[in-house]
């Protein structure tokens, strides 16, 4: 049976599609995503406490490094196979390298409750994976558009992807933990941690109706993206998984890393590539992410990643 958290996701899912008056007030879903990207720095952080060493540094630019290079195997296939033109290739290309962090939300969940084991620095995994494939993807499409059609200069970029709510609010959450560790800082960190699931399972509601519009119309003739949609982060999912167990990662987090790469952005590289690249289709880059990759992802991938981990532990 799926995480309780997951089936909340399903209801908002099921309500969309049967056109429900159900709705979470904006500022209701401001509020639970600022929570959850606090509270997911703020396990992190507390997590390193006292454990932070300088070999930390080559494992993070190794994951950082992941989200560099699955852009370089996803737009061959989106030109090649996809037949999307340069400007959707490099926005797709920025959303699956980018990571999702609903989705990390859902797996960190997922591996609690199994009770797996994971490293205390998984949380800096969702923030190293978030820039590098935004970057690889704008440098392709100046590549091929000779830079002008580009809005952004790079310094811009850095700046606003650095500055964005959701990394502001894990590396803020992660210092914050780290500084404080679990104890110290309990009283105020003690009301985040407990209500996490809850939290989440309410973000959760949210996203499968927000799911729901991106499904409504479908865009049959774009059968070949939405086809990519689904079947890409079985295979992404390989890249974590590999990296995983060559970095010598305990099982929950060879699951986090699986997860992370098998997912898609839908906050932060919508926002980057929608000003950077004003010809992109982001409306067709987030129903593949929202509404494609993520149920899939949060319903049926994290557990076939968890047992693609115990099969080649």
């Amino acid at each position: 049976m799926p995480d309780i958290v997951v089936m909340f996701f399903v209801l908002g899912l099921v309500a969309g599609l049967l056109k429900s008056d159900l709705k979470i007030p904006k500022a209701a879903y401001d509020t639970l995503s600022l929570l959850l990207m606090l509270t997911i720095g703020l396990k992190g952080g507390m997590a390193l406490y006292g454990s932070l060493e300088w070999a930390l540094v080559i494992e993070l630019l190794a994951i950082a490094s992941l989200g560099a290079f699955i852009p370089l195997i996803v737009i061959p296939i989106l030109l090649k196979v996809a037949k999307a033109d340069h400007a959707n290739t490099a926005s797709i290309a920025a959303h699956y390298g980018s990571v999702s962090a609903g989705t990390f939300a859902v797996a960190l969940a997922y591996v609690e409750t199994m009770n797996l084991p994971i490293e205390p620095q998984v949380t800096l995994y969702l923030v190293m994976l978030e820039l590098p494939a935004i970057l690889v993807a704008l440098a392709y499409y100046r590549r091929k558009s000779q830079s002008s059609d580009v809005n952004h200069k790079q310094s811009e970029l850095w700046h606003e992807t650095f500055t964005n709510r959701g990394v502001v609010l894990l590396a803020g959450g992660v210092i914050i933990g780290f500084m404080y560790g679990p104890n110290e800082g309990s009283g105020v960190t003690e009301l985040f941690t407990s209500a996490f699931k809850a939290v989440l399972a309410l973000f959760l509601l949210e996203m499968g109706l927000t799911a729901a519009a991106t499904l409504s119309p479908i865009p049959w003739e774009k059968w070949k993206l939405l086809a990519f949609a689904l079947v890409a982060p079985f295979f992404l999912s390989f890249i974590g998984l590999s990296a995983g167990l060559a970095l010598g990662l305990s099982t929950g987090s060879v699951v986090i890393l699986a997860t992370l790469t098998a997912s898609a952005s839908y906050i932060a590289a919508p926002a980057a590539i929608k000003t950077a690249i004003p010809k992109a289709d982001i409306g067709l880059a987030m129903l593949m992410s929202l509404g494609i990759t993520f149920p899939f992802n949060a319903i049926i991938g994290i557990p076939l990643y968890h047992q693609m981990a115990t099969f080649f532990s």
